[in-house]
């Protein structure tokens, strides 16, 4: 039985409709990531969640608990935002402490739980310092801890990460994964970052103009995209068109490239023109003398650490492959003619 329960969720501001009849059931300690680009109404469901906002239509419930109509205060949630919303008055223990004071606990629980929270987030040596004397990564950790303190049902991350440099991004989101983890704790994380939602999920909402084009595991939703939004949107992409010789065994061409699917063109007749599409890694390097590849003109090469992507036009369509750095391989260089070969298995056929 799922914990959170988002029934035909509608979030109408004026004539704008934000949100579109939503609908998703969260397992009890799932990490699900809502991904999508500014204005989706991925931040709208969250606040929705939260209680910051009331669905036009539609119902919440929480371990079994309609929580449509109650006011934040009375859902026993945690949220972090973006700008860490620390008290600039409060030391980091009274920070961590707010909620636990709010909620007329005892001062010895309050103690007890603030240090478990601050070594949890390995902050235990700052108790005594201000917000303004901690660095963002720090701040964020300890509006984390705060969220946490109460022991919420549910926490709730608006995109917590996209003001921290990048270093501090990737150690934080593997340090928020591992406590949410050891916590068991519901997670519903926003984000516009698609590698934090690749990394840290365990189903990822790909939110397109109000609606989920597509809810999946991460390696659903970069190898296995049913919509051309999730798949231009989530990672690199490559698109060729092609021309279908022999629909039932799933035989098409790219140019003089002869290709068979993995899966016949139910559908489709000899002829027809369809679109293709694959990551960069499903492409490689071939020898130019090799039968039935790509022929084409490198563009570019960028060096990116391990991997070296470079781009190819083949007739007029931009290509890119990736291959692993190699020392002793120098990349090719713009202007050079190379063969790429495509593995079958990578192809997507996107519908139109």
């Amino acid at each position: 039985m799922s914990f959170l329960t988002l029934s035909h969720i509608k979030k109408a501001f004026g004539p704008v409709q934000v949100v579109h009849d939503f609908n998703m059931s969260i397992e009890k300690g799932e990490f699900v990531s809502f991904l999508g680009p500014s204005g989706c109404g991925k931040t709208t469901i969250l606040r929705m969640i939260a209680g910051f906002e009331t669905p036009s239509d539609g119902s919440i419930v929480i371990n079994g608990k309609d929580q449509t109509s109650l006011k934040p205060n009375q859902r026993n949630i945690g949220m972090v935002f973006q700008a860490y919303a620390l008290f600039p008055n409060m030391n980091v223990f009274d920070n961590v402490a707010f909620g636990l004071k709010v909620a007329g606990k005892p001062k010895a629980e309050i103690k007890a739980r603030v240090e478990e929270m601050l070594k949890l987030i390995h902050l235990e040596h700052l108790a005594d310092r201000y917000p303004y004397q901690m660095s963002g990564g720090q701040q964020q950790r300890v509006a984390l801890a705060r969220a946490l303190a109460p022991a919420p049902q549910v926490l709730l991350l608006d995109e917590p990460l996209s003001a921290l440099d990048a270093k501090i991004r990737v150690s934080l989101r593997e340090e928020i994964r591992q406590i949410q983890r050891q916590l068991g704790i519901t997670t519903v994380f926003v984000t516009h970052d698609q590698e934090e939602a690749l990394s840290i999920s365990d189903r990822i909402v790909v939110m397109n103009a109000g609606k989920a084009d597509q809810i999946g595991t991460p390696s659903e939703i970069y190898s296995k995209p049913t919509t051309r939004f999730v798949a231009n949107f989530v990672g690199t992409l490559n698109v060729v068109e092609a021309q279908v010789r022999e629909p039932a065994s799933g035989v098409v061409s790219i140019a003089d490239h002869v290709l068979v699917l993995p899966k016949p063109l139910d559908g489709k007749k000899a002829g027809d023109k369809v679109s293709l599409a694959f990551r960069p890694e499903a492409a490689s390097l071939a020898p130019t003398s090799s039968s039935g590849t790509l022929k084409g003109t490198v563009i570019s090469s960028h060096f990116l650490g391990s991997v070296v992507r470079t781009k190819v036009d083949v007739q007029g369509s931009t290509i890119a492959f990736d291959a692993f750095n190699d020392p002793n391989n120098p990349p090719p260089i713009s202007g050079q003619p190379v063969a790429i070969q495509l593995n079958p298995e990578g192809l997507m056929l996107l519908a139109e």
